[in-house]
């Protein structure tokens, strides 16, 4: 039976008022109900959950394998370990199983659902049925006020009435993906109550190029290769792909994340060895074999003859210099880019920064400055990996939030 009250001219009276009925709000919904609490749920959104339904290419990658503190990023970078500690990948596998949801290992860890990213939000969804949870979709939420009544946190005028709860959380996300309802709403809540945000902006965003770039590359929009990108530290070894606008893919998506406006990528164009030997072997076995030939059997004939057309005029390989086979072999082990920009929030998976950890308590997410007021999620200044790691950050905190509100 719902524990939370229908709204009536008085309004609705809760423990719990959870705003934003994404990944993490709905688990700390789950989490706080299951304690007792009454918990009601709220979403401006016409359904709830349109963000899990479109992730992993629409089968969801819900968790990985490895996730561990040192794959998110944060200003503080230990803020997000007692919730990852407390709720971990295994424990959400474990809800998974619960539910009897068919899943697989796509790579590195990546957990995928076999069938679909329904049977992830639909495992939600049951489980604050079986709870108790009230949730309310197209609720609009119009202004939050600290409450002055005893056993009265705050007050919210909502688009359905007001609403009267003890604790307040806030699980709207941040600005990535504006056409599935992204706003700054937890942001200005974050300013109203006087906490510290940091700057934001897109993360796990393809990069766009220059004009005259995407000119040299115009032939090799869906050309993809493994590749190793680097830049500011950090390196990934996966795939990328040209785009009609610039550069995409698991690499490029990761990098993004360290990138900051102006900086040069390196690219290493064949990460599997050594190109000098590989050529050197293949002059020894087929002198007569042209050079895009051989690059061609490395990547799509199309890159290959962009890549000679760019660097490198393809002549036999009997016909180079041992030194023109390492300037080569320079050239596209260190290429060097730089992106004009990223294609920004309109296709960013995450938004990076947001309320800054130093304002919230690790243990409970609540924040310091005002008792009763939570922020989970990607709100927050705590961002994963590609690759399950941010479903992994809103999992814990939402629990982390949920056991305590």
């Amino acid at each position: 039976m719902n524990k939370a009250l229908e709204p009536n001219a008085s309004g609705s009276k809760v423990d719990v008022l959870i705003v934003g009925a994404g990944a993490a709000g709905l688990m700390c919904a789950i989490t706080a109900a299951n304690r007792g609490q009454s918990v009601m749920l709220v979403d401006h959104a016409n359904k709830v959950g349109k963000k899990i339904l479109m992730s992993g290419g629409g089968r969801c990658n819900f968790t990985n394998l490895y996730a561990e503190p040192n794959d998110y990023l944060s200003n503080n970078p230990h803020f997000c370990k007692s919730a990852l500690s407390r709720f971990t990948q295994w424990d959400f596998i474990a809800l998974v199983d619960k539910h009897s949801i068919a899943y697989h290992e796509k790579t590195l860890g990546q957990l995928f659902c076999d069938n679909k990213s329904q049977d992830i939000l639909q495992l939600l969804l049951d489980e604050c049925q079986t709870a108790g949870v009230n949730i309310r979709a197209k609720c609009a939420v119009n202004s939050v006020l600290a409450g002055e009544d005893e056993g009265v946190g705050f007050t919210v005028d909502t688009s359905i009435g007001l609403i009267q709860s003890k604790s307040l959380v806030i699980a709207t996300g941040g600005l990535s993906i504006p056409t599935m309802g992204a706003t700054g709403f937890g942001y200005e809540i974050a300013k109203q109550f006087g906490l510290e945000l940091l700057p934001v902006r897109a993360g796990l965003v393809p990069f766009t190029l220059q004009a005259q770039e995407k000119a040299l590359f115009a032939d090799l929009p869906g050309s993809s290769a493994k590749v190793r990108v680097s830049c500011n530290g950090m390196s990934f070894l996966e795939a990328m792909l040209f785009t009609h606008r610039g550069l995409s893919g698991p690499a490029i998506l990761q990098i993004s994340s360290y990138w900051n406006p102006g900086d040069t990528l390196t690219i290493d164009l064949w990460p599997e060895g050594s190109l000098e030997v590989l050529l050197t072997e293949q002059l020894a076995l087929r002198p007569n074999a042209e050079l895009k030939t051989v690059l061609a059997e490395l990547y799509t004939k199309k890159m290959a003859a962009c890549f000679c057309a760019l660097w490198c005029e393809s002549k036999p390989l009997n016909q180079y210099t041992p030194g023109e086979f390492q300037a080569i072999a320079e050239q596209l082990h260190n290429w060097q880019i730089k992106p004009s920009g990223t294609e920004g929030y309109r296709t960013a998976e995450v938004t990076l920064g947001g309320v800054n950890t130093d304002e919230l308590s690790s243990k409970t997410l609540e924040a310091k400055k005002q008792p009763g007021l939570y922020f989970i999620g990607e709100v927050v200044d705590v961002t994963g990996h590609l690759g399950g790691f941010n479903f992994q950050w809103a999992w814990a905190s939402g629990v982390a939030a949920g056991t305590y509100v």
